[in-house]
């Protein structure tokens, strides 16, 4: 008897020991799990009031119907630098104070650049109106408030109509020379077709001039391996989408189904490079070829028109604007390869329209790298292009200055990005 309890106690025990082993380990895979995805404290977030929206709203408006006072330098009003003592002082007549306050402690007033050629790294300023975006981007991400997120949307909407309908009229035209001396832009006229600012109609078709050929030569152009920047621009590149939302793409809501608006391209493309080209205001505005190949169709996709700047795309809690904004997809087939590339013309905040080049647009039609593509008019905008896994090995001091530094590396039109090796 003494023996079978004596084994009853030793069985009691070892499972005792076995149950309390395995709730060890339990409990340090849910530290484990608890560490890597989630349980963040939370902080309350105070609900977005309307006179807010309202606020920013009648701001970026008077800041539109400035700029029809078109002999005004635009960096005295819509382009004026947001960190500028007179861009605060102005911006608290329309935004509480504690609105303000809050904006400034969580962001940067812009952004870091590196010159491909010198390496040099500086600070580009944010515009003014870009910071009004990023107080409607922040209210549009609201989800939770539908009706603030459609109030967002349709001032966006409105404004870049309004600012499409300006610069499309002859009187625009006073604006040209206050543009170029503003930005600096006199030397770079010796490039375009047109050099002469007095034969643009408006200050749309000078916005979206074209420049020489001669003017922006393709790198390596008989290496059709070789793939290109389609835009003078502030340029990203990631050898995986994992890497580019891990480094720069940080918004909610981004993946490649919902920017190409098609699940079956999305898996085809699973796994592939991206290259991500802003355009400045001050930057070329058209977009060229990547690559030689064939139109198979282009897509357009509706959506709104949130900025584009870095600090929109890399804050965290807000919506993802690739995904949202009202977007062109053109696949093209790449003869030399045989897949698919994707090219994604993507419009942004006060930006009229997304032009494509007279036929470039229509199934069928073979365009080389480096052709020009299409044009935006006036605003900051991007073009990104998607390559399959394999497709491209990357240039190693662009991706280290998009991965290692979080920088955009200013390159122009043509320049190598990458080959497929």
């Amino acid at each position: 008897m003494l023996h079978n309890i004596s084994e009853l106690q030793t069985a009691l025990s070892s499972s005792l020991l076995s149950q309390l082993a395995i709730g060890i380990v339990l409990l340090f895979v849910a530290w484990l799990v608890y560490r890597r995805f989630g349980a963040v404290e939370q902080t309350p977030v105070p609900p977005v009031q309307g006179a807010h929206i309202a606020a920013s709203t009648t701001a970026l408006d008077t800041l539109t119907s400035t700029a029809q006072d078109h002999a005004l330098p635009p960096v005295e009003h819509i382009h004026a630098g947001a960190a500028e003592q007179h861009s605060h002082v102005w911006l608290k007549k329309y935004i509480p104070d504690t609105v303000l306050d809050e904006y400034e402690n969580r962001h940067h007033m812009g952004n870091y650049v590196i010159d491909r050629v010198t390496g040099e790294k500086t600070f580009e300023q944010m515009s003014i109106y870009v910071r009004l975006g990023m107080h409607l981007l922040y209210y549009g991400s609201r989800q939770a408030q539908l009706l603030h997120v459609k109030r967002v949307q349709d001032v966006l909407r409105e404004q870049s109509v309004k600012m499409g309908q300006m610069y499309d009229s002859p009187e625009s035209r006073a604006h040209i020379r206050p543009f170029l001396d503003s930005f600096q832009l006199w030397d770079s006229m010796r490039e375009m077709r047109k050099p002469d600012p007095d034969h643009y109609e408006t200050f749309n078709e000078f916005f979206a001039r074209e420049i020489r050929p001669e003017a922006r030569p393709v790198h390596e152009p008989e290496n059709e391996l070789v793939t290109s920047s389609p835009a003078d621009c502030r340029l990203t590149a990631f050898p995986t989408v994992d890497l580019a939302t891990k480094y720069w793409i940080k918004g909610f809501g981004f993946t490649l189904e919902r920017l190409l608006g098609d699940a079956q391209l999305a898996e085809y493309f699973d796994g592939g490079s991206l290259v991500i080209a802003r355009l400045a205001p001050q930057d070329y505005h058209r977009w060229h070829a990547p690559i030689t190949g064939t139109v198979e169709y282009v897509k357009k996709i509706p959506g709104t028109y949130y900025t584009v700047n870095p600090q929109a795309i890399s804050q965290e809690g807000t919506l993802n604007v690739f995904a949202e904004n009202r977007r062109d997809v053109m696949v093209m087939h790449r003869p030399v390869t045989g897949n698919k590339v994707a090219v994604v013309a993507v419009g942004a905040m006060l930006v009229g329209s997304i032009k494509w080049n007279p036929g470039m647009e229509e199934p069928g039609t073979t365009m080389k790298r480096g052709d020009c593509q299409g044009a935006f008019q006036y605003g900051g905008s991007t073009v990104i292009v998607v390559y399959p896994k394999g497709e491209v090995v990357l240039d190693e001091d662009l991706v280290r200055n998009s991965c290692d530094h979080q920088c955009e590396t200013i390159v122009k039109v043509g320049w190598r990005v990458g080959a497929k090796h």
